[in-house]
């Protein structure tokens, strides 16, 4: 709580800003009219939330008050070029479209032809707060207003106060949305966290359970062992049991430090420090092999669990061939947990045109020239499992979060496994999709593959 005196001083600051104003406002001479698409503009900006209807907002009060067509460009902080998002004759732009050669990033408002080009920058004082990525440059767009006609100077400079306005409200608008975003990206990234890394942790109790078991077993032998000096009972060959348990207790231990390794490559993955502070997963990646660094440890961590429901892992030929991406390892790895853990759930046992019955799951990898467009290939990853056919309907929605198929009534999830899959696929410049095959449904992602790779894979496409 700031101080009296503190206050006081602010108070007196305030007053002193006020008395400022009024002087200032005295020097503009703003005509009526003028003034009127201030306060337009003000009271409009505060009756529309969206930035659609702000940009809208933009271009529309000075088009009506004065007969003038106006068009609203914003300059991409990502690409630093301007594009034209609204125009008074034409309205919002269903997608933004380069500006102009003539439109330059300049810091004062110049002419072209007869157009009259004002900047719309933010005034310089910024809260220690205000991201990085805000502070980098305060020049957010131009507003083009035409034909100048008979614009006066005193006409420039209110136009130079407009500006000033649309500056302050997309700088804020902007700032909501990118905490809007950040919040949702945070409450996803806690759903991911769950997910993929404390429901899958239960898996240790399991593991815990088994070493116990061992453990209860390691002392029944001890009791059935005799006084020191003295031979085992006749019949009871402990030496064999004991090499028995002693491979069990390598395994337990193998699957303990495996599922260790796991869970760790889970956790750095999903609580990297930039993920929180740029308010979007921020891929860490580096040249792997997927099948021996990704697929295969991921198939290796589930194997225990498809034994135990029965399911036959069929591993595909041509997979002794290596594929090189440059991924993020632990992400990826992700992406495979949760298919093979819906396989765990999902996969159903099928009678064969033969009669036969099987309950299976496969996975693959195939080459697809020019996926991406020309010269653009790709590289589709599947996950099949045995099952029904998911409906039309089903499959048009499944990569949504929270959106469980009708096969998923008798399992426990939450449906967002595929739609974290979809999410990490897509930030990889992927795409995800689902297939009705024979016998099952085919998850499956593609992956855009360097040209050295595609080349190679062109000339020896059987690789399937």
């Amino acid at each position: 709580m700031a101080k009296p005196e503190k206050a006081a001083s602010d108070l007196h600051y305030i007053h002193q800003r006020v008395r400022k104003k009024e002087a200032d406002y005295q020097t503009y001479r703003f005509t009526r009219r003028q003034n009127d698409i201030l306060k337009t503009f003000f009271d409009l900006a505060q009756e529309f939330d969206s930035l659609q209807d702000f940009y809208r907002i933009c271009v529309a009060v000075p088009n009506l008050y004065l007969d003038l067509q106006v068009r609203l460009y914003l300059l991409d902080i990502n690409t630093d070029r301007f594009e034209l998002v609204c125009d008074s004759l034409k309205g919002l732009l269903p997608e933004p479209s380069p500006a102009p050669p003539y439109l330059e990033p300049r810091k004062s408002p110049y002419e072209h032809g007869d157009s009259y080009l004002v900047p719309i920058a933010r005034k310089h004082y910024d809260s220690e707060d205000t991201p990085v990525r805000f502070l980098q440059g305060r020049l957010l767009g131009m507003l083009e207003v035409s034909p100048q006609g008979e614009m006066t100077a005193a006409d420039y400079f209110f136009f130079g106060k407009y500006t000033n306005r649309i500056a302050h409200n997309l700088h804020n608008r902007r700032l909501v949305q990118q905490n809007i975003r950040h919040l949702e990206f945070i409450n996803n990234l806690v759903m991911d966290i769950e997910h993929n890394v404390i429901i899958p942790n239960m898996y240790f109790r399991h593991l815990f359970n088994q070493l116990r078991k061992n453990l209860d077993r390691l002392a029944g032998l001890v009791e059935e062992l005799p006084p020191a000096g003295e031979p085992p009972p006749a019949g009871q060959n402990v030496r064999t049991r004991l090499l028995e348990l002693q491979a069990e207790f390598a395994e337990n231990h193998r699957q303990l430090l495996d599922h260790h390794v796991n869970t760790s490559l889970f956790l750095e993955s999903l609580f990297r420090r930039d993920h929180f502070k740029e308010g979007h997963l921020v891929l860490k990646t580096r040249l792997c092999s997927v099948g021996s660094e990704i697929i295969r440890p991921q198939l290796e961590n589930y194997q225990k669990r498809f034994e135990l429901y029965g399911i036959e892992v069929e591993h595909p030929t041509g997979m002794e061939v290596e594929i090189y991406l440059t991924v993020d390892i632990g992400l990826l790895s992700q992406v495979y947990a949760n298919l093979f853990s819906n396989g765990v759930k999902y996969a159903e046992e099928i009678t064969r045109k033969d009669g036969s019955r099987r309950k299976a799951l496969a996975y693959g990898w195939e080459f697809y020239p020019d996926f991406f467009g020309p010269g653009m290939s790709g590289i589709k990853f599947n996950v099949f499992t045995t099952g029904r056919h998911l409906r039309q309907a089903e499959l048009s929605r499944i990569f949504e979060d929270g959106f469980r198929g009708a096969n998923a009534s008798g399992s426990s999830g939450t449906g967002h496994g595929l739609s974290f899959i979809k999410q990490v696929v897509e930030i990889h410049g992927g795409r995800v999709g689902c297939e009705p095959v024979e016998e099952g449904n085919n998850f499956f992602f593609v992956l855009p593959v360097p040209p050295p790779l595609a080349t190679v894979e062109a000339a020896n496409p059987d690789h399937a």
